[in-house]
């Protein structure tokens, strides 16, 4: 198993070097730097004074030298500008430039600066982080037993009454995506169109001061979306599970049908919907862009919108590398309680 997870984790640095590369190639194409170049000095540069700007900023360099800056393993640049100015990668507020370090990337904790919201990339990030985790957890908080139950109820029988009418709702609600449902929940129940004031249409109270009236929507309109999915799963899983040998052997010898699907069934019917609801995690984060921008809730996806938006190069590159070790470090778990969840398979 040790073996297993020093291979896989290689796998992962060498995938996250690979994915965060192209983000980096992507980011700095030309019409990007330009657009960035016009938004900080003047809309009216012309193409040589655009060529200037950009040549003392270091963004004139070759791609591997800036992705090796970037990443803190090349060392940073230091530029005489045609100003006469001297500008550094790694020049910090308060500091004379001989005292600057050499190295300044990503591996030392320097995100960059955002363009936009003028303050560290890193700190950015980590406030969104914050936000979109007390989010998340309280999604999975809603969403997992609830979609485990109904799965679990809907495949318990087979074919009957109740399994249809859950299986509908599960199909429905996974057919639904979160900027419909978040539209109707808000139009229902948070217009005054309508009269069913129950709750407020945004949620950036929510952000200070989290309260049932201003955290309940949003928590819902993406917990829905992902409940039908890991419901249908857990069904599925426990449909078969129900058919299976040892099963029909424990009614044989008259164990109840309750003892049956809670110390028999239930935990090889979790098997795949195990796997299912670790990828939720990366899912959510491409959920909460759409969700966070409809309920105004800061975080980590309307850190994304607004990076993404107004060509914040280093924020968007920040925003790029979480949600990359967010879904290698989930499969990665995913991988390992797959293999605890079910002792017939072995890792060679």
């Amino acid at each position: 198993m040790g073996l297993f997870i020093l291979r896989r984790v290689g796998i992962m640095l060498l995938t996250a070097v690979c994915l965060t590369f192209i983000v980096f190639f992507l980011t700095n194409l030309y019409p990007n730097l330009e657009k960035l170049s016009k938004s900080q000095g003047n809309f009216r540069m012309s193409d040589a004074e655009v060529e200037t700007w950009l040549g003392n900023r270091g963004y004139t360099q070759p791609l591997l030298v800036k992705y090796g800056q970037w990443l803190g393993v090349m060392p940073g640049y230091v530029i005489e500008g045609s100003d006469g100015e001297l500008r550094g990668r790694c020049f910090e507020t308060g500091l004379p430039p001989e005292e600057a370090p050499t190295f300044c990337g990503v591996l030392q904790g320097n995100w960059g600066f955002s363009t936009v919201f003028q303050e560290p990339a890193g700190r950015i990030i980590g406030e969104a982080l914050a936000l979109t985790g007390k989010l998340m957890f309280w999604v999975m908080l809603l969403m997992v037993p609830t979609a485990l139950l109904i799965g679990v109820l809907a495949g318990m029988r087979e074919g009957s009454a109740t399994d249809r009418s859950l299986s509908t709702v599960a199909i429905v609600t996974t057919a639904t995506p979160e900027y419909v449902s978040g539209v109707i929940l808000i139009a229902v129940f948070a217009s005054s169109a309508v009269g069913l004031k129950w709750f407020k249409g945004t949620a950036t109270q929510a952000m200070e001061n989290a309260t049932f009236e201003n955290f309940f929507l949003p928590v819902l309109t993406i917990a829905l979306y992902g409940m039908g999915y890991i419901a249908r799963m857990t069904r599925a899983s426990m449909a078969e599970v129900m058919t299976a040998q040892y099963i029909r052997t424990a009614r044989l010898k008259g164990v109840s049908f309750p003892n049956i699907v809670v110390k028999h069934a239930l935990r090889n019917a979790l098997i795949a919907p195990f796997t299912v609801i670790m990828l939720q995690f990366p899912w959510l984060l491409n959920g909460v862009v759409i969700v966070e921008t409809l309920f105004n809730y800061k975080g980590f996806g309307w850190t994304l919108v607004q990076a993404a938006g107004n060509n914040d190069i280093d924020l968007l590159l920040g925003v790029s590398v979480v949600s990359v070790f967010v879904v290698l470090v989930t499969q990665l778990i995913s991988d390992i309680g797959y293999v605890y969840l079910n002792p017939r398979i072995s890792v060679s």
